[in-house]
């Protein structure tokens, strides 16, 4: 490595350090910025920069036109567009944090530039690169481009029949970390763990969420995009991570189990309420619902998975965030597995280098084996549809969600039934075998299926030695279904809520034009809606979709959640469908599950199922539902808010609540509202 590469190096791992969170962190009424406000820039530095970004918006709009029809080469264009909205975020929102920077993005629109004409002229060298390669896509979720890096191994030689093993390794904390920092970081450095003849994945994971919600998404998207093109090998893919990185391991390795091959998470922290008590000295007190919510990100919750997906933990002898490990093992424990934990003796918060190379030599021996695609047993734990699949197990419905679901499934080859299962808080399920993965005596079988002790006859094999079969709970007895989607309204997996749920995939704001049912609400819908965008920037580092109520096309419903700011007088969008909502707003009243609110006061803050589009969400009146107290530490970005509440707008807004919830709770799984207690 070049003496610049080591000293930029050195920068990126200064930008990423784990911050240490004082009590000064736990006043919700003195809540630090974040990201910080950056330097001042001198107009000089200014100007050149300004010219710089000009220049390089010319060329990709120049891109747009000259490369139509060229579709291979337009879908290379995020690779330069990344370098563009890097430096525009960090000049126009005062998010260069240190004089370095500056020369830095000087060089990065440099790339952009020098990418541009390689496009122009029909080339993408870094396509074919080997070592640190920085590259982009384009999010369904916001239209916004995405950086991630990648390691390229030197072995890579398009084209090749080869494929690959891939690492993912999710990065540390880093309040800093902008595009900026984070590009010039993975163009210097290869990172912590580098394996021989091995692409590595460094996801950007949208700045500083430990991979939640759209930083979850991220990932999945990077990887999509590398495997679209890159040789990558399906079952030779780990995920590995350390501190803030290593908590969205777990998460990762918990929550899709199937996908990986292995895990190796480091340090971090693997759920809420235990972490920021012993790690932040937070006496933690949640609302019914928020502890119920906790079910969606607390990996102790879903160690059970881990049976799937072969993990070596790891943590420093004397590292405050051993305890992430700890609690994990424990949870293993209760579920008869015990946790392969790598300790670093005397060692805080970093690697041992013998426990590194004890890691390596494990996670090798596993990814060498490879993921077992069809595996002969399953053992599956949710308590959302959002994570609902492993495998050839599919859980299409709950008996009721923020429960525990359960699933042991077992493949039988031999005897009458190709699948003996026991389910717990589940309603529905679907089995499905791929091409080729069943035996070819099942071509002519029968087949039945035993579930909870209930012997049900199920579709047959297809002549391509594939089989898929639905079933659904009537009442206590399980029946086979034609398909997994029964046609009733009903939560299913990518519309079960909660509220943030909807800004994990495509997302419109819809801004009202006409006029609040009074001041008070309009200025606070005002207010609100402007957080939301400043927020979503700030956090997810993407400008979301806007448009006019009165815009909002038939296209927009079919693409989007709509996320719909205003009242039914103000808001065209929502007064069509206000009379299929499970509420009743109007100039007179707000009614929720037969309470009534004063409507010049109260606001219903929602998700629900688009009347219009039901295959798709409608949001009322709110961006994602942590706030900025919940971004001075990862383990507190959980969702805040339940399927429904109604604010009083009378209470000011503050760092941890849209105002004051006056009522809030789950719809059912019908999508109603519960009975009254």
């Amino acid at each position: 490595m070049t003496v610049r590469n080591l000293l930029l190096c050195s920068l990126f791992i200064a930008v990423v350090g784990v911050r240490a969170d004082g009590p000064g962190d736990n006043l919700p009424d003195k809540v630090r910025r974040i990201p910080p406000v950056g330097i001042a820039v001198n107009d000089d530095d200014r100007a050149a920069l300004q010219a710089g970004l000009d220049q390089l918006a010319k060329e990709i709009e120049g891109l747009r036109t000259s490369l139509k029809g060229k579709a291979a080469l337009l879908e290379l264009l995020p690779d330069v567009q990344i370098y563009h909205k890097a430096v525009l975020y960090a000049l126009k929102y005062q998010e260069f944090h240190n004089a370095k920077e500056i020369p830095i993005a000087q060089n990065l629109l440099k790339t952009g530039l020098d990418r541009a004409k390689s496009l122009r002229e029909g080339q993408a060298p870094w396509t074919t690169a080997t070592g640190p390669v920085v590259r982009g896509y384009l999010s369904k979720i916001d239209g916004s481009v995405q950086p991630y890096g990648l390691v390229v191994p030197a072995s890579f030689r398009p084209p090749t029949p080869h494929q690959f093993r891939l690492d993912c390794w999710f990065h540390g904390r880093g309040e800093t970390l902008s595009e900026v920092n984070f590009i010039n970081g993975r163009q210097a450095s290869p990172g912590e763990f580098v394996p021989a003849n091995a692409f590595v994945l460094h996801p950007y994971g949208r700045y500083c969420n430990a991979n939640k919600f759209a930083g979850e998404i991220d990932l999945l998207e990077a990887l999509e995009h590398v495997k679209k093109h890159y040789p990558i090998d399906d079952d030779r893919i780990s995920v590995r991570g350390f501190s803030m990185g290593g908590a969205a391991c777990w998460q990762f390795a918990v929550h899709y189990p199937g996908l990986w091959a292995a895990a190796a998470p480091g340090a971090g922290f693997s759920e809420t309420a235990e972490f920021l008590n012993f790690f932040q000295n937070e006496k933690v007190q949640p609302t019914w619902y928020e502890k119920k919510l906790w079910h969606w990100y607390d990996c102790t919750d879903y160690a059970l998975n881990l049976v799937n997906c072969p993990t070596v933990a790891y943590s420093g002898e004397i590292d405050k965030q051993k305890q992430a490990a700890d609690a994990m093992a424990r949870a293993l424990k209760a579920e008869g597995i015990e946790l392969t934990h790598i300790i670093g003796p005397k060692t805080g918060h970093s690697y041992h280098p013998d426990a590194k190379r004890e890691i390596n030599r494990r996670i090798d021996s596993i990814v060498e084996y490879g993921r077992q695609q069809t595996p002969f047993e399953i053992k599956f734990t949710t308590w959302t549809l959002r994570y609902h699949q492993l495998a050839w197990l599919s859980i299409d419905g709950l008996e009721e969600h923020w429960e525990r679901a359960r699933v042991n499934a077992e493949l039988f080859f031999l005897g009458d039934e190709l699948v003996i299962a026991d389910t717990k808080n589940v309603s529905a399920l679907t089995f499905a075998l791929p091409a080729g993965r069943t035996p070819r005596d099942w071509v002519t079988k029968k087949v039945k299926v035993s579930l909870d002790g209930q012997v049900l006859d199920a579709a047959p094999v297809q002549s391509d030695r594939s089989w898929t079969a639905h079933f659904r709970k009537q009442g206590d007895r399980w029946q086979m279904v034609e398909k997994a989607d029964d046609g009733t309204l009903r939560k299913r997996p990518g519309l079960q809520g909660p509220i943030d749920d909807a800004f994990m995939d495509s997302f419109l704001m819809v801004r009202p034009t006409g006029q609040a049912v009074n001041d008070k609400v309009g200025k606070w819908v005002e207010a609100e809606s402007k957080h939301a965008l400043d927020h979503w920037r700030q956090q997810f580092r993407g400008d979301a979709r806007v448009k006019d109520d009165a815009e909002v096309s038939e296209a927009d419903i079919a693409a989007h959640n709509l996320v719909l700011w205003g009242d039914p007088s103000s808001n065209r969008v929502l007064a069509k469908i206000a009379d299929k909502l499970p509420i009743r707003w109007s100039g007179k009243v707000v009614s929720v599950g037969g309470k009534e609110y004063d409507p010049a006061h109260h606001v219903p803050v929602l998700i629900y199922p688009n009347p219009l589009n039901p295959k798709r969400y409608v949001v009322l009146n709110s961006g994602f539902t942590y706030r900025e107290y919940d971004y001075l530490n990862n383990a507190r970005q959980v969702p805040k808010l339940p399927d429904f509440t109604v604010v009083d707008v009378n209470v000011p807004m503050s760092s941890r609540s849209p105002g004051g919830i006056v009522t809030a709770g789950f719809f059912n799984e019908h999508w109603e509202l519960p009975a009254a207690k």
